[in-house]
């Protein structure tokens, strides 16, 4: 059965996309833990991240660092940091979080945002404005 995202990467299921390539797509959290909370995913379903074999775990890295500097451009924010769980989806995701200080990467700090905050994040990151 597919993943919540394959059925994203499919356009089943709208999303706010911030980028993609023939591999992987990146789109804002819907429940962010700051604003730009973004996830990176390999379009190739996949539920655990050290599955993957070392080139994609690269490509997907390097796509995440592209993806990283167009968060890090458009958000206010001291770093983008990275964060995996794993849980959440059974298909391979990054976290890409901009935040100010430690305590802004936990989890406990998801929030329900609406869809015009989302899209209105979404163009400032992608220039859309």
């Amino acid at each position: 059965m597919p993943t919540l995202f394959t059925k994203i990467i499919n356009g089943e299921i709208p999303c706010h996309k911030i980028a993609e390539d023939e591999k992987h797509i990146a789109f804002l959290d819907i429940r962010p833990v700051c604003p730009g909370h973004t996830l990176v995913v390999p379009k190739k379903e996949n539920d655990y991240i050290f599955d993957l074999k070392d080139e994609e775990l690269g490509a997907l890295f390097a796509f995440a660092k592209k993806v990283a500097a167009r968060l890090d451009a458009a958000i206010e924010c001291e770093r983008v940091g990275v964060m995996v769980a794993g849980i959440e989806v059974p298909h391979t995701h990054v976290h890409l979080i901009p935040f100010r200080k430690i305590t802004d990467l936990s989890f406990a700090n998801a929030q329900e945002v609406s869809p015009e905050e989302l899209t209105a994040v979404c163009r400032k990151i992608t220039g859309e404005i």
